[in-house]
């Protein structure tokens, strides 16, 4: 059992979005954003200073500043949505293995794993692969560490491409969590509390 992280167990009550106002101070330097520069940052384990540099910049003191208070903003206003200690507490009990698979800049993992309930067996990362979702390898990684096949994984989250259809290209099952509902089509859920009938349909 697979799950995305942010929009999907947890959420921000604050958004500052730093590493996107770092992209900006680039920009109105003259560096024109590239289609890949969030997947860069993403698949790199870097904070706002490492990002920079990786974007061919460096910050002055106080940008630096300036965003790195926008990032602890952000890292200090994570929460669990409602639905996810209970859920991942009835999934353990069941005794299924229990992983995250996340598009993430490494300085958000920290919070996230001192939130959960407990440790779970596998992390994907994107900033430790070094891969980002889409791409197979990161599927591959949280299948290995959880030494599943991916005909065997069950994998939630609540972006489409990433977390839909990625891994069902891949060959593992997945859900599309639509929290906000009105959403009827097979294959989605409306919130983590609909996982473990998904997960007892599958074992039929």
């Amino acid at each position: 059992m697979v799950f995305d992280v942010f929009g999907t167990l947890v959420y921000m009550r604050e958004r500052r979005r730093p590493f996107r106002r770092l992209v900006g101070l680039l920009e109105a330097r003259g560096r024109h954003g590239q289609a890949g520069d969030a997947a860069r940052i993403m698949s790199r384990d870097v904070g706002l200073a490492g990002a920079a540099a990786l974007l061919g910049a460096e910050l002055v003191a106080q940008e630096l500043a300036s965003l790195e208070r926008d990032l602890q903003a952000e890292l200090a206003s994570v929460r669990l949505f409602d639905d996810t200690a209970a859920t991942l507490q009835a999934l353990r009990a069941r005794g299924l293995r229990l992983g995250l698979c996340s598009n993430l800049a490494a300085p958000y993992a920290p919070p996230v794993r001192a939130l959960l309930p407990f440790e779970l067996d596998a992390y994907a990362w994107s900033f430790e692969v070094g891969a980002v979702k889409p791409d197979p390898a990161i599927y591959a990684h949280v299948c290995e560490r959880l030494g599943c096949a991916p005909a065997e994984v069950l994998m939630i989250g609540d972006t489409r491409a990433d977390d839909w259809l990625g891994p069902r290209d891949f060959g593992m099952h997945s859900r599309w969590l639509r929290r906000e509902g009105g959403d009827t089509r097979e294959e989605t859920i409306a919130g983590l509390d609909q996982v473990p009938a998904e997960v007892e349909r599958l074992a039929d």
